[in-house]
């Protein structure tokens, strides 16, 4: 009775994660991102545009595994709410940052930074940004060795 009791229990909790692997996103992946200003495939999906009410915009970004944005930084900050995977966040002069997850970061407004997905996880975040203040400034490529954390 009890391997019967057991044995039930696993088919069960088989089927829920099986249920829950195949639950769709909630909103979709959007379009292949196309500009100078990556490294990798970026999908992205504008969830709500800037008006003139609302001065923010807020997109979502799914990106491949090794894929990153070049450095930037953004006039009014942004905010970074992580959805799904693993992925980096770094800051010009300071340490590698793992994200996952649950994880929210905000960059500060005219903090030089980059962000995307570690080599082997791909990353989705939503990203809140404030637009009455100015465009997004780019700067050069993420170099090899700050993809990998070292100075």
């Amino acid at each position: 009775m009890y391997i019967r009791k057991l044995l039930t229990l696993v088919a069960v909790a088989t089927l829920s994660t099986r249920a829950m692997a195949q639950e769709p996103p909630i909103f979709p992946k959007g379009e292949k991102a196309v500009t100078d200003h990556q490294v990798g495939t970026i999908w992205l999906n504008e969830l709500s545009a800037a008006d003139s009410t609302f001065r923010y915009s807020t997109t979502m970004a799914t990106f491949a595994p090794n894929a990153r944005l070049h450095w930037h930084a953004h006039p009014g900050g942004q905010i970074l709410l992580y959805t799904d995977g693993v992925g980096y966040y770094q800051e010009r002069g300071k340490p590698l940052q793992t994200v996952r997850k649950g994880d929210i970061v905000k960059c500060q407004p005219g903090i030089e930074h980059w962000h995307g997905a570690t080599p082997t996880t791909g990353v989705t975040y939503i990203a809140t940004t404030p637009t009455q203040n100015g465009k997004t400034s780019w700067f050069g490529r993420v170099t090899d060795a700050e993809y990998a954390g070292k100075k």
